[in-house]
């Protein structure tokens, strides 16, 4: 199990994620942007929008998913 903060993906706070893949934290986090989007928590709506965009340019998203697996790698374990 390894842990990356919303602020580590992008984002603004320091809210821990946790998973054993990189891609489990992605989702979480994914989770958390559209939670906080969904009460209207305006300081996490600048990483909700790129988390958005990315999927519409497949080649920065790419760039960015295998930094953040990259990324993922090089954490301990907890």
């Amino acid at each position: 199990m390894k842990t990356m903060t919303c602020r580590q993906l992008g984002g603004p706070c320091d809210l821990a994620h946790h998973g054993e893949t990189a891609d489990e934290v992605i989702k979480a986090q994914d989770r958390h942007l559209k939670e906080a989007e969904k009460v209207g928590d305006t300081s996490h709506q600048e990483a909700r929008d790129a988390m958005k965009a990315r999927w519409r340019r497949p080649k920065k998203s790419m760039d960015w998913y295998l930094g953040t697996k990259r990324a993922f790698a090089e954490l301990p374990e907890d």
